[in-house]
């Protein structure tokens, strides 16, 4: 396993993150953090910690600076998320390591929706996206239409507003796509085994979409 602290140029911007590679990678997933959370959040982080044991390299960070996160009406610009994830998506198909994995996206509330917008940008290079808990619904409906990865939206069942958007997101999808709704789960996962059952999803759709068959 290769750690490493990354600092990715972005704009004015300088976009930190922790790069993470087992040494037999079978892909790369950028995280895209949600509202009000960052590269250390601890769900995200027990999530990457099981994609890397599915031999899934890793790539947690914050795409908002300090000063910008502080502004709440950024947390919600999916343009400037999405830029920023393409940013760190070009980043990585520049670096000698990472350049020849396959390429995911994990997104967690606002986050999920960067992560579509920029899927549906990189076309098939974006191999698969997983959303947790995520609000797709803040992607344009170009987006959800053009978006060709295999698609997982992750939703708890005590969660109603959120699968409703979800839902609505869902069926503007054109791609490979599921939806699954995690029993006994309220929006962050926090009951017993809810966030192991996200992780387990989410491992086995990188497991399955990311290798390049």
């Amino acid at each position: 396993m290769r750690s490493t602290l990354v600092h990715i140029p972005a704009g004015r911007a300088t976009i930190e993150g922790m790069l993470q590679l087992p040494d037999d990678a079978i892909g790369l997933v950028l995280f895209a953090h949600g509202s009000g959370s960052s590269r250390h959040s601890p769900r995200n982080n027990y999530v990457a910690g099981v994609l890397r044991a599915a031999r899934v390299g890793t790539l947690l960070m914050d795409l908002l600076t300090p000063e910008e996160d502080a502004d709440y009406s950024r947390r919600f610009d999916i343009g400037l998320l999405t830029r920023r994830l393409l940013e760190a998506a070009r980043w990585v198909g520049e670096q000698d390591e990472t350049q020849a994995l396959p390429l995911g996206f994990f997104g967690a509330s606002t986050g999920a929706a960067a992560a579509i917008e920029a899927a549906a940008a990189l076309g098939p290079r974006a191999r698969a996206v997983v959303s947790r808990g995520g609000r797709p619904d803040l992607a344009s409906a170009q987006a959800l239409a053009a978006v060709t990865a295999p698609t997982l939206l992750l939703v708890g069942g005590y969660d109603d507003i959120v699968i409703g958007l979800n839902q609505r997101a869902y069926d503007q999808l054109r791609c490979r796509k599921e939806f699954v709704i995690v029993p006994g789960a309220t929006h962050l996962f926090e009951e017993p085994g809810t966030l192991e059952a996200v992780a387990a999803h989410a491992a086995g759709w990188f497991a399955e979409h990311l290798p390049v068959r």
